[in-house]
Parts: C-alpha cells; sequence; structure tokens
C-alpha cells in the first residue's frame, strides 16, 4: 500500500507494558498524526527457550513445556506433540483414546474463543461480553480440573494414552452444558457481534486480503477471516476428524471488506458452535476402552525425524522433531501461528489510526509465549 504523508513522523512505543497488549509485545510506531504510518512489532520479551531447552528432557518430560506455550489452549498444545511422538514411534492409540483428546481439545477450543471474544470486546471498551465469556469458559476449566486437577496447564495428553479416563457421569454433564451454552452464543452476539459501534470499530480495520494472507503463511481465523476454507482437521484429518460433520466457517464481509477484523473475530464466534457440534458427536461415539493400554514403558524412538500439525485455536501448530534414538529429543522446532500473523503485522496494519492498532492487534488473537516460545 503505497501512502503519501506530508507531516512529520513521530515514533511512539506501544507496549511492552501497555494495557491493550496481549502480553508483552512492542510496537513501534510511525505515525502522522493520527495515522499510523508504519507499525513494526519486536518480539523476544518472554523467549523462554523452550526448544533448546526440550533436548535436555526426556520425551515425556517435555509435555508439561508444551502446555506453558500457549497457556489458554494447553490441550491443544500438548496434542499436536503427543501426536509427532506417536507418529515417529507408530504408536496406534485406540478409539476412546482418540475421542477423548478430541472433547478436551475442543472444550479447550470454545474456552480459548471465549478468552479471545471477551477481551476483545473489553479492548474495544465493552465490559459486559467479557463477564458473560469468562463465565461460560470457567465450566469448562470446572470440567479439565475434574479430570485431570488442573486448570490452566494439564499435562493430560500423555505418549500413547492419557493421564486419567474421563470421570463417572462427566459425558452427560458436558452435554448438559452444550444444552445450556450453545443458545448463549445468539445473547453474546446481541451484546457484542451486532452491536453498532463494535461492527464501526471493526469491519473496514486490519484488512488482511486472501494473497497477503497466504504469502506470510497465516493460518487458522485469521485465514479463514479472509476467506480461505482451510482447516487442519478437515484437509490433514488427524485423531479421525474425518469422521466428524462439522462446517469450516470463513469471513463473509458482511458490514465491510472480507478479511477485517469483524471476520476474524466472527470466524471464532462460528467455530465455537462447530466445537460444540463436533463434541456431541465425539461423545455419541465414545467406546469403552483403556486410556493406558498404548502407553509405552520407555519412551525411545527409532533414529529418524516427524513432522506433525494440528488445528489449535489459533492456527495450525507444527511440531518437527529429530530423533537420534536416545530417550530425549535430539531437535525440537515448533511452527507457531502467533509468529506467522505477526510476521505480516505491518502490512495489514499500515495507514490505520492509532487507535484502529489496538482492534487489530485483539482480533489476531496472540498469545506471546507461544509466539516467543
Amino acid at each position: 500500500m503505497n501512502l503519501d504523508y506530508s507531516g512529520d513522523i513521530m515514533t511512539l512505543n506501544m507496549g511492552p507494558q501497555h494495557p491493550s497488549m496481549h502480553g508483552v509485545l512492542r510496537l513501534e510506531l510511525k505515525t502522522d498524526g493520527e495515522v499510523v504510518v508504519e507499525a513494526i512489532p519486536h518480539i523476544g520479551y518472554l523467549h523462554r527457550c523452550f526448544e533448546k531447552h526440550a533436548e535436555n528432557i526426556e520425551y515425556p518430560g517435555v509435555v508439561p513445556f508444551t502446555d506453558r506455550m500457549d497457556y489458554v489452549a494447553a490441550m491443544n498444545m500438548e496434542l499436536g506433540y503427543v501426536l509427532a511422538v506417536e507418529k515417529l514411534m507408530g504408536i496406534q492409540v485406540n478409539d476412546r483414546v482418540r475421542y477423548i483428546r478430541i472433547i478436551m481439545a475442543e472444550l479447550n477450543r470454545i474456552a480459548s474463543h471465549l478468552v479471545a471474544a471477551g477481551t476483545y470486546g473489553l479492548d474495544l471498551g465493552s465490559w459486559t461480553p467479557f463477564l458473560h465469556c469468562f463465565r461460560d469458559r470457567e465450566k469448562i476449566l470446572d470440567f479439565f480440573e475434574e479430570t485431570c486437577g488442573a486448570r490452566l496447564l494439564y499435562n493430560y495428553n500423555w505418549i500413547g494414552g492419557l493421564m486419567f479416563d474421563l470421570p463417572e457421569g462427566l459425558e452427560r454433564r458436558i452435554i448438559e452444558f452444550l444444552d445450556y451454552f450453545e443458545p448463549l452464543v445468539e445473547d453474546l452476539n446481541r451484546l457484542l457481534s451486532y452491536n453498532y459501534i463494535f461492527i464501526k470499530r471493526t469491519a473496514s480495520v486490519g484488512i488482511i486480503p486472501p494473497e497477503v494472507a497466504v504469502s506470510y503463511g497465516i493460518t487458522g481465523p485469521n485465514l479463514r477471516g479472509s476467506g480461505i476454507k482451510f482447516d487442519v482437521r478437515r484437509n490433514e484429518p488427524y485423531l479421525g476428524y474425518e469422521e466428524f460433520d462439522f462446517e469450516v466457517p470463513v469471513g463473509k464481509g458482511e458490514f465491510g471488506p472480507v478479511g477485517s477484523c469483524y471476520d476474524r473475530y466472527m470466524v471464532r464466534i462460528w467455530e465455537v458452535l462447530q466445537s460444540c457440534r463436533i463434541i456431541r458427536q465425539a461423545i455419541a461415539k465414545l467406546p469403552p476402552g483403556d486410556v493406558h493400554a498404548t502407553i509405552p514403558k520407555r519412551v525411545k524412538p527409532p533414529v529418524g525425524e516427524v513432522y506433525m500439525r494440528t488445528e489449535c485455536p489459533r492456527g495450525e501448530l507444527g511440531y518437527y522433531i529429530v530423533s537420534d534414538g536416545t530417550s530425549k529429543p535430539y531437535r525440537v522446532k515448533v511452527k507457531s501461528p502467533c509468529f506467522t500473523v505477526m510476521s505480516g503485522f505491518r502490512e495489514y496494519s499500515r495507514g490505520a489510526m492509532i487507535a484502529d492498532i489496538v482492534a487489530i492487534v485483539g482480533s489476531v488473537d496472540i498469545v506471546l509465549v507461544e509466539l516467543d516460545r
């Protein structure tokens, strides 16, 4: 985008400590008055050396550290890792493990999107939807706590199985929660999604054209918000997602150009309902079985390498693992959906107003621990 600016350029720092920043992100804003000529993201304030650290721990010990990358969607973080190790070792888990993993991953997707929607409303000045979203997220965290004892960082997915089976009666209570929750999505839409001010703040802001999304490797709801129907669960299924009936929502450009902040937000709202559909089907299919049956006594993969990608709430998460035949990984590399979406931030934020930068950052739903790793 070529923009002609006549005024003097001033540099402003937004973050890393700023109420609107989602974590310790620093944006270097080059401004001409209220218009942002360039927004340069600076990352690394939360770098924890996860990938190097993983080379010094045995394979099962890495799982709790994967939880801490995206702490809002920790079930999905650890799932991708254990699937990669299982692929490397040739482990095939039974159907009960597969379906419980899907139930937990989709519940976690709903919880993550509720955080995204609630905090996005808060970023733009709406307080009530935040309370509604966090009220319902707490009910999902109750299920996780009852299942594995933790509400945020789970260590629930183990290589070859699960930490625990589902507590008795949990399936029924999850269905009761879905019956309660699904009608409330429309309440959220009335409160926030179709609010006139919210639409004006988001529907023509932060446009990511489809070609820009593809060129920067953007994935997940941020890619689908630009109208591209790509979902790893559908296009490269794992865990048996091909057996499930669900839609892949994409941005429709209802109130402005396709690929706006509003489209990215709405894709997450629609995905919540699709996750409810998947959970209902998984519970209906859930067979008996032992969730510990295929857990190996010692995790020592053969020499080789593997790449496994999964569809996390923030996009495509990839694990590349190299094994040298010992009990510790030789190399662990993570492809971060938050890193790819921030790579193109200068492109789709150029020409925005300073106030709109807050809307754009919130719409891409980044978690800085996963971005920095």
